[in-house]
């Protein structure tokens, strides 16, 4: 059970973004249960990292738009570590570019499920098992500040309603949990490389003041500073990473 080391639940932890988070808290010592979703080999390849850096970690498959799933990732969580420090939601996609005139329901349905729903979840079960000073960091996009691409409509909704989210849950949980939540822009990972055309991304990162998209463990930094007692002072915040090409 517990020895007083950090224990941290990563939904979407095994590839990009989410596998960056995982390693970064690794470094910190930090005990590691991720869910993966379809990418199997390369969650198994996280674990191994993660250990040989003398962490240890978890990876359970799941598919976190259904309630039973979610209960059962955290329970497995309670019961190999006996509490949750810290919750960092990942998970979540655009699944496809649809512009809104030939956007069904399902497809709506679909996108706030995977990006909202599964959030709501997931919290609704860790917050039991989170004692005074942990922290929850949800994941947002620049979408949600501009809306995002052509077809990207649901995607931007449910990223914006995840801010909302944000604040709202941080003013119920303080002072006991801070929420904050990470907005990145154009970020280098498989998520780009399946919905955005190679010359747009080129024009993005032209556009950004540092003149380049951003690598996934510069966004892990920013996830584990602020679960850490560094941004104790910090709840509710919506945090842009996206290299200056948009301010708020």
């Amino acid at each position: 059970m517990s020895d007083g080391r950090k224990v941290v639940v990563i939904t979407g932890g095994g590839r990009d973004i989410g596998k960056a988070c995982a390693i970064d808290f690794a470094k910190q010592g930090t005990k590691i249960l991720f869910t993966y979703h379809s990418s199997k080999d390369s969650a198994m390849q996280v674990v191994d990292e993660i250990t040989q850096l003398g962490s240890e970690a978890i990876a359970i498959k799941a598919d976190l738009t259904q309630p039973e799933a979610v209960n059962l990732v955290v329970q497995q969580a309670v019961d190999t570590y006996g509490r949750i420090d810290t919750l960092v939601h990942v998970s979540g996609g655009l699944i496809d570019r649809v512009k809104f005139s030939e956007m069904s329901l399902e497809h709506w349905n679909n996108v706030m499920s995977v990006n909202l729903t599964s959030l709501f979840m997931m919290a609704k079960a860790c917050i039991p098992h989170m004692p005074a000073g942990s922290s929850i960091i949800t994941f947002a996009s620049q979408a949600g500040r501009d809306a995002g691409g052509p077809g990207a409509v649901a995607y931007a909704t449910s990223k914006g309603a995840v801010m909302s989210f944000t604040r709202g849950l941080a003013k119920e949980l303080g002072p006991d949990i801070r929420v904050n939540c990470v907005c990145p822009g154009m970020i280098s990972t498989g998520f780009h490389d399946t919905f955005t055309k190679d010359d747009v991304r080129e024009n993005v990162a032209n556009a950004t003041a540092i003149k380049r998209e951003g690598q996934a463990d510069e966004v892990a930094k920013l996830v584990t500073f602020l679960s850490s007692q560094n941004a104790s002072y910090m709840t509710g915040n919506c945090v842009d990473i996206n290299g200056g090409i948009l301010f708020s």
